[in-house]
């Protein structure tokens, strides 16, 4: 078999998954469709043990209303429970789901979560059907129409993107502008080792976990990966903590770097569209 004839049979089978995908969709039969997805609410913050590990979050109890039975359940965040919880406190409302008629395969998530049509697989099995044609077209015409192919239809969902980036940048900025700042403390350092199997080597994971109260009295415990210097010799530290007064959980302790840091993300989404461009123009150019 040649490669133009692998690849004719590449598009053709993900071709066939993507429309079987999308098949199942509008028959409300993929996965996500016959998930429920409820909201949840934190009722109890359980303090972190110093020295204990990140695996799982920080443990909570969160109280949801079954719509089988229309009773409240409590359950909690203990063992794999689909996204870490990293920010906590009482009265917080979260995403709980569960696939149909197993409410005890619950799983949580950080916000409360839109019912989703399954997609996700359809449309990658879609993305592997565009690489294909893009690799098939290199191989019959030449190889400046892989840089068409590739550099083209990016530069294009680049040009749609980037607006999008810059306005969510822009309202990062606002929002780091008015945070509320309080003071806060290292309530724990938490270790986690892991081994690798295939040459012994460990490496270790220092995850602080800083606790503060806003002002408008919420006792907020989170994970705090950034912005914290020897986090590893943290514990007790005293820290000023900004925070949004909508969402505590967007918090930093230096908003100065979160600012450098949404400019880096705009300045490197303009540079991977110029060079998307730049690539399409130069496939052109050589045709």
């Amino acid at each position: 078999m040649g490669w133009d004839e692998f690849l004719v049979l590449w598009c053709g089978v993900w071709g066939v998954v993507a429309v079987i995908g999308f098949a199942r969709s509008l028959a409300g039969v993929t996965k996500a469709q016959r998930t429920i997805r409820l909201t949840g609410r934190i009722e109890r913050v359980r303090a972190p043990r110093h020295g204990g590990s990140r695996v799982g979050g920080i443990s909570v109890v969160v109280s949801y209303r079954d719509p089988a039975s229309g009773q409240e359940v409590s359950v909690t965040n203990d063992g794999e429970r689909g996204e870490m919880i990293t920010s906590a406190w009482e009265g917080r409302e979260i995403g709980v789901s569960h696939p149909r008629g197993r409410p005890h395969a619950y799983r949580f998530s950080n916000v409360p979560e839109e019912p989703s049509r399954g997609l996700g697989w359809p449309g990658f099995a879609v993305f592997l059907v565009y690489v294909g044609l893009v690799v098939l077209a290199a191989v019959e015409w030449g190889w400046p129409w892989a840089l068409i192919g590739l550099g083209g239809p990016w530069a294009v969902s680049g040009a749609v993107h980037l607006p999008g980036a810059v306005r969510a940048k822009n309202r990062r900025v606002e929002r780091l502008a008015a945070m509320e700042t309080v003071a806060g403390r290292v309530v724990a350092v938490l270790k986690d080792v892991s081994v690798d199997q295939d040459d012994g080597h460990t490496w270790t994971t220092i995850t602080p976990v800083v606790s503060f109260t806003t002002r408008e009295g919420t006792a907020v415990t989170a994970h705090c990966t950034s912005n914290l210097q020897d986090p590893a010799g943290a514990y007790g530290r005293a820290v000023t903590v900004h925070y949004t007064p909508a969402d505590p959980a967007e918090f930093t302790l230096d908003r100065a770097a979160e600012h450098r840091s949404e400019e880096r993300d705009v300045t490197f989404n303009v540079l991977v569209f110029v060079v998307l461009v730049a690539t399409a123009v130069v496939g052109v150019v050589l045709l």
